[in-house]
């Protein structure tokens, strides 16, 4: 009885013929020669989020406990889970009660505009020594003034633009972004240790025509994979993770090209 289900499980299984191109900036296609792939029962980008899974972010808002900012900034900060103090994104997250409200960027909003006389940005009108002699006429010079410049940074958002330059000593996020980027390099090994073990069902390299060949695979729904290494010709540098399903006795072909290669992650501010 043994004997005879050998042959028949074995009838029963497919094959998968695939081959490998890629096409450099500006030249020809060429094939992908020499090249290991590795067939995963699971796609290795769902490896990689159940690796991601068990190695969680590190918390935002305790990071921003520990910075030494101003009691507002870190509230901002929390509110908009946003510690990048650079870029577009950062300026167009900055109106009027934010500048007036959180110390450190009035004080770099003032530093940019003050002195441009050019502009006709308000001049303040109280005077140091009205605060010992008139204090009143201080106060209420000193509010006027901060109406005044509030008034003005809504009727010209253009002069937010280069607030950051003043911001530079205190900015958190390459501290931040070195704190998140020690989690990469174990979730890396993690995933190709499971991707090579127990999500392994092949592997095959791609001979001088970029061709590669798999036998003797069971029927059912894999992923042609390269796994995190670029197969790189010229200047063009591609991965795959190709699904294909294997029926049973018949070949599975799959064309690996720029067409179905992972497109390059966006790297975000945050």
């Amino acid at each position: 009885m043994l004997a005879a289900a050998a042959p028949f499980a074995k009838a029963q299984s497919g094959s998968i013929e695939f081959v490998a191109r890629a096409t450099p900036t500006g030249g020809l296609e060429e094939e992908v020669r020499g090249f290991p792939f590795f067939l995963l029962s699971k796609s290795y980008g769902n490896i990689n989020d159940e690796v991601v899974a068990t190695y969680p972010m590190p918390q935002m808002d305790a990071f921003i406990d520990k910075l030494e900012v101003s009691k507002e900034l870190k509230a901002w900060m929390k509110k908009n889970h946003w510690i990048k103090l650079s870029g577009s994104d950062f300026i167009q997250k900055l109106h009027a009660p934010e500048i007036m409200d959180i110390p450190e960027f009035y004080a770099a909003y003032m530093q940019l505009n003050a002195g441009d006389d050019s502009s006709n940005f308000p001049k303040p009108k109280a005077r140091p020594a009205d605060k010992v002699k008139d204090p009143a006429k201080y106060e209420k010079l000193t509010k006027d003034y901060t109406e005044a410049v509030r008034h003005f940074i809504e009727q010209n958002p253009q002069s937010i633009e280069g607030i950051e330059l003043s911001l530079a000593s205190i900015d958190p996020s390459n501290k931040w972004d070195a704190l998140v980027a020690k989690r990469s390099p174990e979730i890396n090994r993690q995933v190709r240790e499971l991707a090579q073990s127990k999500y392994l069902v092949a592997r095959a390299q791609t001979d001088l025509q970029g061709q590669g060949f798999l036998r003797g695979i069971p029927p059912g729904t894999y992923w042609l994979s390269t796994l995190d290494v670029p197969a790189t010709v010229g200047d063009a540098r591609l991965r795959w993770d190709v699904p294909v399903t294997v029926q049973p006795g018949k070949p599975s072909y799959v064309t690996l090209s720029s067409v179905n290669a992972i497109q390059p992650p966006s790297h975000n501010a945050q």
